[in-house]
C-alpha cells in the first residue's frame, strides 16, 4: 500500500511556488448614519448664519443710517442756527405778546406726570419738554423737544408756545428714538390733527388750523407752534400752527 504524506505548506512556500503575491483587500470602515445628518445640518447652519449676517446689517443700516447722513452734513456747517429766531420773528413776537387772550386753564389732575410732556398722536411723538436758554439751547435738542426760551407757556397768555426740535438728529439717536422724541416725522402733521401739553399736571390740547414751509415764522397769532428744518442743510423750515381748544 503507498504512503500517502500530506505536507501543509507555509504561506510563503505557496506564494513562492506560483510567484504572486497575497495583498490583503482593505475594508473600509462604515460610515455612521449619523455622518451625513451632521453634514446636512452643518450646510443648513451657515446658511442661516449668512442670512442672519445680512439681516443684522442691513438692520444696523436702517437705525443709523439717518444719523450718519446727518452727521457727514454737519461737518460742513453747524445747522444749529436754524432752530435760533431771528430778529425779525423776536421783534413780531414782543409785538405781538401785548394783545393778551383770554386765558383758558384746564383742570389740575395730581395722576398726570409732573414733568411737562408733548404728545402728537398722529406721527408718534410722545416726549418730555426740554428747558435750556437760547445761550445752550443745543443741549436741549440733543434729548428731543426744546421750548423756545423766553416766550410763551401753556399757563400764560400772549406769547404763543413754540417748540423746536431737530428731524434727523445725532448718531447717537436709534430710529425708535428719533420717531419719538424728535420732529422727523412732523411734515406729515395735516390740518385737524390735535396736540397734546402736559404742563404743571395740566392738559392742554390744541388743534391744528395751519401747516406751512419757510425761514420764519407767519402766524404770529397761534397759540402754539411747532417747526423743525426741512433738510440737512439750509434755513427752510416746516412749521405747524395750533390752537387752545377751550375746556
Amino acid at each position: 500500500m503507498t504512503e500517502v504524506i500530506v505536507y501543509q505548506a507555509t504561506a510563503e512556500q505557496v506564494q513562492a511556488a506560483y510567484n504572486f503575491s497575497v495583498i490583503p483587500t482593505p475594508i473600509a470602515p462604515a460610515a455612521p448614519k449619523s455622518a451625513g445628518l451632521a453634514s446636512g445640518l452643518s450646510i443648513w447652519a451657515l446658511k442661516i448664519s449668512r442670512i442672519l449676517a445680512v439681516v443684522g446689517i442691513a438692520l444696523i443700516i436702517f437705525t443709523y443710517a439717518p444719523s450718519v447722513w446727518y452727521w457727514a452734513q454737519s461737518q460742513i456747517g453747524n445747522y444749529s442756527t436754524s432752530f435760533a429766531l431771528s430778529q425779525t420773528e423776536l421783534t413780531k413776537l414782543s409785538v405781538y405778546s401785548n394783545a393778551q387772550k383770554p386765558a383758558t386753564t384746564p383742570a389740575f389732575d395730581p395722576k398726570l406726570s409732573v414733568i411737562n410732556h408733548l404728545s402728537i398722536a398722529s406721527i408718534g411723538v410722545d416726549t418730555d419738554i426740554q428747558e435750556a436758554t437760547l445761550d445752550n439751547y443745543e443741549e436741549a435738542l440733543k434729548k428731543g423737544v426744546w421750548r423756545v426760551s423766553d416766550f410763551g407757556a401753556p399757563n400764560e397768555t400772549g406769547t404763543p408756545v413754540i417748540l423746536a426740535a431737530h428731524r434727523f438728529g445725532y448718531l447717537a439717536w436709534t430710529n425708535l428714538f428719533r420717531h419719538k422724541n424728535s420732529f422727523f416725522n412732523l411734515p406729515k402733521v395735516k390740518t385737524g390733527d390735535t396736540v397734546s401739553i402736559i404742563w404743571r399736571q395740566r392738559k392742554y390740547t390744541y388743534e391744528v388750523y395751519a401747516v406751512g414751509k419757510g425761514t420764519e415764522i407767519t402766524d404770529y397769532s397761534a397759540d402754539l407752534i411747532l417747526y423743525t428744518c426741512e433738510n440737512l442743510a439750509g434755513p427752510e423750515r416746516e412749521f405747524v400752527y395750533g390752537r387752545l381748544i377751550p375746556v
